[in-house]
């Protein structure tokens, strides 16, 4: 096994600032970046703060930036960056800092509470649901996601405008909408939820540019823009523009007074 040392530039501070501090550290032929991260740790920075879990890119925790692009540390390879490149590590951009390459993404489970959950169908029991395979296989794909967040970190509406974080959901809860709304079973519209609207109107979609960094940076190649994001908008411009639904809506309005 050859082994050879890497410089490493990792993002040291909290809340209140912080700086990039150098680093050189053993590789070992095989690792990934998390690997050395735990290196180093153990030899030279043992209060460095790093979120991880069960270094198998499922879990989604070790999510960061490394040379400016996010990216999950266990699922980096060493063996993609030349061995006299500076590798430098910072926390996701996107989320306030807690301390070193920890931040705070709490941001995203308040959204993912904003997201109304499936309607089961009136008159069927769990156990009685049937869908057609293909129905399966199109939203099975969305449920790949581990919620690691760097779809969310790398999307400039959120990355670059905080303000934005009130009415935006972002791609990953964009993509949960659009989940539910192609779902064949999804009983919503009967209780009087039109998910298509408040995609639309509470959750931001109409900021979304689809510039496809959200699905280039997943580590699921979940095609978020081109199968989630970009149906649901076709959908919701079907919808508000198609005129008679536009009809519809204006007999339905006066109709009830």
């Amino acid at each position: 096994m050859s082994t050879y040392d890497a410089r490493f530039r990792i993002w040291r501070g909290d809340a209140g600032g912080g700086g990039l501090t150098d680093y050189t550290v053993e590789v070992h032929d095989g690792e990934v970046v998390l690997d050395i991260v735990h290196r180093l740790q153990a030899t030279q920075a043992p209060d460095l703060a790093v979120r991880w879990n069960c270094k198998a890119g499922k879990c989604g925790s070790c999510s960061a930036e490394i040379n400016g692009r996010p990216r999950l540390l266990c699922m980096t390879r060493m063996s993609v960056f030349a061995r006299d490149e500076t590798v430098t590590i910072t926390p996701m951009r996107a989320f306030p800092v807690v301390r070193d390459l920890v931040t705070d993404v709490s941001f995203n489970y308040a959204k993912a509470r904003e997201i109304p959950a499936f309607v089961p169908p009136a008159g069927l029991a769990p156990g009685e649901y049937r869908m057609r395979q293909e129905d399966v296989d199109r939203s099975q794909e969305f449920r790949k996601c581990i919620e690691c967040f760097l779809c969310q970190n790398t999307c400039h509406v959120v990355r670059d405008h905080e303000e934005n974080k009130d009415v935006f959901a972002g791609p990953r809860f964009l993509m949960r909408i659009a989940e539910l709304d192609m779902h064949p079973l999804d009983a919503a519209e009967d209780t009087g939820l039109d998910r298509r609207r408040t995609a639309q109107d509470e959750h931001g979609l109409g900021y979304c540019n689809i510039t496809k960094c959200c699905t280039e940076v997943c580590p699921e190649d979940i095609k978020i823009t081109d199968n989630a994001l970009i149906p649901m908008k076709e959908r919701v411009v079907d919808r508000k523009y198609d005129p008679l639904v536009w009809l519809g809506d204006k007999i339905r309005r006066r109709s009830g007074g």
